[in-house]
């Protein structure tokens, strides 16, 4: 890259990452603070495991449909405006899982949360691809995506310590988790409508010349093989296909383990799910923020998506079976390369999509691979409650979890490396 080119993609990081690395921190911790209440909101409300299961998973419901026409619309109206509004909206309704005590409650807010953060992941993968080049993606990609481990090492203790507040106020501590977690968010949204820009072009932190370099290159990519115009040459390119049924199987692993890993933890160290727990539960996401910063800058440096996205996959699918056999102490260290393995891949598969769609087509195939990831986050807690009460055992849930993954990784590896920007729109 030329000096202006580099200081502007430069700026563009420390801007744009710590904001992007914010909201993700708090919509990954939104969605799945529902595993640290597991245990005592099942006690309070009644709530069975089915039901719990069902809950878990019926988030991804309305976040699978709406994914696509989200990307659109914030295509159209603008990062700023869309992105503010739908983190103000997801706090809200996130907080008011404090009030869901009841079944239908539960199973209400949980779809319309889905509902509410459907825009925002897609929006993200497509924020990032307007801003950044190409060749510094995948490592973009890997700072933003150490929110979901963040979210869980620092929202592990958080939770915890609010769980602990069981009783203040005459509330129990999954009310005040809910409240004070989703309000965070609703501050954030606020945030967002003062801080982000819509556009490189609109960009208050960039210089005339660095905004030039900035918007050449990146245009200079998007026009390569501008043959095909329309968002159907996404959703119709067999290739892409592929990419979500792969996406899919990833998220089956990552919502599989992320909604029950508490309470697993809890149970390999003879705990309540409370401080203690949530301390150990901790660890996974510490070598989960090592992995996903190391790989997608090997991933950058080296030029190799497919082998190393793979391997990856393939160590989280080992790591999540080995959980489930062995001992306590090597079932933690088996969980921890299983959360580094299914994080740190994301960042690294994400390239693959946005190396090969621009325009209107990556903002649509964006969301539609996303859907497919949000059909995996339904499935998963199905597939391991579903297995466990098939086989009379609570390691059955986590082997079908193991050997699903490591068929997406050797789905990963039967793609086919094509030819940059192979489709455009």
């Amino acid at each position: 890259m030329s000096t202006i080119l580099d200081q502007a993609v430069t700026k563009t990081r420390w801007r744009l990452i710590p904001f992007m690395l914010a909201l993700y921190i708090l919509a990954f911790l939104d969605r799945a603070n529902i595993g640290f209440a597991k245990q005592a909101y099942q006690i309070d409300t009644g709530l069975s495991n089915e039901a719990y299961a069902l809950g878990a998973g019926i988030f991804f419901v309305a976040y699978a449909c709406l994914g696509v026409p989200a990307n659109l619309l914030m295509k159209k109206f603008g990062a700023r405006m869309w992105i503010g509004l739908t983190t103000l909206l997801w706090g809200f309704l996130s907080a008011a899982m404090a009030y869901a005590d009841t079944e239908w409650k539960f199973l209400a807010v949980r779809t319309l949360l889905g509902a509410a953060e459907a825009g925002f992941f897609p929006g993200m993968i497509y924020l990032a691809s307007q801003w950044f080049p190409q060749n510094v993606r995948a490592s973009v990609m890997g700072l933003f995506y150490m929110g979901a481990p963040l979210a869980l090492t620092l929202g592990s203790p958080l939770s915890g310590i609010l769980l602990e507040m069981h009783g203040f106020g005459g509330h129990p501590g999954w009310y005040w988790m809910f409240a004070i977690e989703g309000l965070l968010a609703v501050v954030a949204g606020v945030w967002t409508f003062f801080y982000l820009d819509d556009a490189p072009a609109e960009a208050r932190f960039l210089s005339i010349d660095e905004k030039r370099a900035l918007i050449t290159q990146l245009n200079s990519e998007e026009t390569v093989g501008k043959a095909a115009s329309r968002i159907t040459d996404a959703i119709g390119n067999a290739r892409v296909w592929h990419l979500a049924i792969i996406y899919m199987i990833i998220q089956i692993s990552v919502y599989g383990l992320i909604f029950f890993l508490p309470t697993q933890v809890a149970a390999l160290i003879g705990k309540n799910v409370g401080f203690t727990a949530s301390l150990v539960t901790a660890i996974p996401w510490v070598f989960a923020l090592l992995g996903t910063y190391y790989i997608p800058r090997y991933s950058d440096r080296t030029g190799e998506r497919r082998n190393i996205a793979a391997l990856t996959l393939l160590i989280a699918g080992l790591g999540i079976g080995v959980s489930a056999l062995a001992s306590p102490l090597i079932a933690i260290v088996a969980l921890c390369f299983a959360a580094a393995g299914f994080i740190a891949v994301q960042p690294v598969f994400w390239t693959m999509p946005t190396g090969m769609l621009t325009g209107s087509a990556l903002a649509a195939g964006i969301g539609f691979v996303n859907m497919f990831g949000a059909v995996g986050g339904f499935l998963a807690p199905q597939i391991r409650v579903k297995a466990e009460t098939a086989f009379q055992s609570p390691t059955a849930g986590l082997l079908a979890l193991a050997g699903i993954t490591v068929l997406g990784a050797l789905a990963i590896m039967a793609l086919k490396k094509p030819n940059p920007k192979s489709v455009a729109g």
